[in-house]
């Protein structure tokens, strides 16, 4: 048999089931729901959310995480498919690049040298590291289980897209009650976070979503 015949045939039988979309629209948002239980357990809002929603830094702690959700969603729905390219939305990924890259030079640019190492260290930096993990630890179990009713071709990428888009919402529900807004502790330790969640998504993808 060959490949692409393989291929349409394994996009029928993914037709035939419980599509992966369907599979996503309902086990993303349980997974959601019990990252925002969690988040009521342990954390609350920040109190001056509100009064500083607007501000540069925060608008960018916020535009990063969540277009990197978005986007990471976009792809994690593409790589369920076998045979449906998912490129163009990889190259989408530029967009939470390109704002986090313009909040850092911001922040070189019109900030006081003297508070660029305050800024990266912050008050909550463990914190950081071991909650966003922690949020989005049920996420991406739910983005895992949706992508089995795929056939994903490539597991560990599929699983590593589930860790991004996991680690995005959990980075911007964490978001909600951090007060280290500075883009640098953004980029080091909302990244770590993440980058647990999309190193998880890629142990687990290889073995849970091969076929």
């Amino acid at each position: 048999m060959r490949t692409d015949d393989l291929i349409r045939g394994l996009s029928a039988d993914v037709r035939r089931e419980t599509s992966p979309d369907r599979a996503l629209v309902l086990l993303l948002p349980a997974g959601f729901a019990v990252a925002v239980v969690l988040f009521a357990l342990i954390l609350r809002v920040r109190p001056d959310l509100a009064a500083r929603l607007l501000e540069p830094a925060l608008l960018i702690k916020f535009g990063v995480t969540l277009s990197l959700a978005v986007v990471s969603l976009l792809v994690v729905q593409r790589m369920a498919r076998p045979g449906v390219r998912a490129a163009p939305m990889v190259v989408a990924l530029l967009l939470p690049a390109g704002l986090m890259a313009l909040g850092v030079a911001a922040t070189f640019g019109v900030t006081a040298p003297e508070t660029w190492l305050p800024g990266l260290i912050g008050h909550n930096a463990r914190f950081c590291v071991a909650l966003v993990p922690l949020l989005g630890a049920p996420i991406l179990a739910a983005l895992l289980l949706a992508l089995r009713k795929g056939a994903p071709t490539r597991p560990g990428l599929a699983g590593a897209a589930a860790g991004l888009a996991a680690g995005g919402l959990a980075a911007a529900l964490y978001a909600l009650h951090c007060t280290d807004d500075s883009p640098l502790f953004v980029l080091v330790w909302y990244g770590i976070g993440i980058a647990v969640l999309t190193a998880a998504g890629t142990l687990i993808g290889r073995r849970l979503l091969a076929w």
